[in-house]
């Protein structure tokens, strides 16, 4: 005997609840914002199945569930950042990718920096925002607050720190410019990235039964805001010092520099702290593990590079990315 719940049907036929079903008619709601993700084969959570609000004299009408679920989508997702995230802290131990301080021919073309840095940052806000429009959670506030910081930072990463790039740039060369290899690399890590925070957000997170939800918000977003006013007032110093240089490099002074040789980096760690914080998630928690694993590497190269280049006139007591101690 098939011991699967099911559901009366039209002309008293048994239809399995792993199936999916739209009503023709009126429905709730709620129902019906259900109804048309699931006919966008974006899969609802148990908690929002159509099959509970069903009734014995309801026409239905069955929609195809042979294509993957977004579900099973989202989890290999996240498994997949949790992958890449040591992959690349090992991976940077050893090779730091060619921009910046640390550029260097034979990575293919490059493109002016400002415009590779507006195209690789910004799925994160289109898809985003198309993403949460779709979310079981669009209406409600929670899930728009709780996503507000995340579009913040990365509004700025893609549209205002690329125009004060260009504004202070001394000279347009692209011969020493951003690899496109970099940018595909980049710009799908933050297809993936963004998938994952805002179908979280705005899908699967479970406001209804998260006591603590405003407590760990506002904790989390304290700590958010102080890394990323570190990381907006370091950013300025380097691209005003690079200005000053005529194109070139000056040891920074003042501030966090005092303590660390990339403050930048260290306030976009924070960031991406309190991130986790305010989401209580597995995405939130593995999103701040990769910037540990991309970032602080990096922020080791370039203290050895600081004193390679200034031997001498670089202060000797100064850290990589965390103060007093690395």
């Amino acid at each position: 005997m098939d011991k699967r719940k099911s559901i009366p049907g039209p002309e008293n036929q048994t239809i399995p609840q792993r199936s999916c079903y739209v009503h023709r008619g009126r429905l709730p709601k709620r129902a019906h914002c259900s109804a048309i993700r699931i006919a966008l084969n974006l899969s609802a959570p148990k908690s929002h199945s159509l099959c509970r609000t069903f009734r014995p004299d309801q026409t239905l009408t069955r929609i195809p569930t042979n294509m993957v679920s977004d579900q099973r989508v989202f989890h290999y997702s996240l498994l997949s950042l949790y992958v890449i995230a040591p992959m690349t802290f090992i991976a940077l131990r050893f090779l730091q990718a060619p921009y910046g301080k640390h550029y260097r021919p034979g990575w293919g073309p490059t493109i002016y920096p400002p415009l590779a840095w507006f195209l690789m940052e910004s799925p994160t806000i289109w898809l985003t925002l198309l993403l949460i429009s779709f979310g079981l959670n669009f209406s409600n506030p929670k899930s728009l607050v709780l996503m507000s910081p995340f579009l913040f930072h990365y509004f700025h990463r893609t549209c205002i720190y690329p125009l004060r790039l260009h504004r202070n740039s001394a000279r347009r060369n692209t011969a020493h410019g951003y690899p496109i290899s970099m940018l595909v690399l980049a710009f799908v890590f933050n297809i993936l990235n963004a998938y994952l925070q805002a179908r979280w957000v705005s899908h699967y997170k479970d406001y209804e039964n998260d006591g603590w939800f405003w407590w760990r918000f506002f904790g989390g977003l304290v700590v958010f805001l102080g890394g990323m006013a570190v990381n907006i007032w370091s950013d300025r110093v380097l691209v005003g010092l690079k200005k000053e240089g005529g194109g070139g490099y000056k040891v920074p002074r003042g501030g966090w520099f005092e303590l660390v040789s990339c403050p930048n980096y260290l306030g976009e760690i924070v960031e991406w702290l309190g991130w986790a914080v305010m989401t209580w998630s597995w995405v939130g928690l593995g999103f701040f593990l990769f910037t540990c694993a991309n970032l602080v590497p990096r922020a080791l190269a370039n203290h050895r590079w600081y004193l390679e280049k200034f031997g001498e006139d670089y202060p000797k007591g100064r850290k990589a990315v965390i103060p007093f101690l690395y």
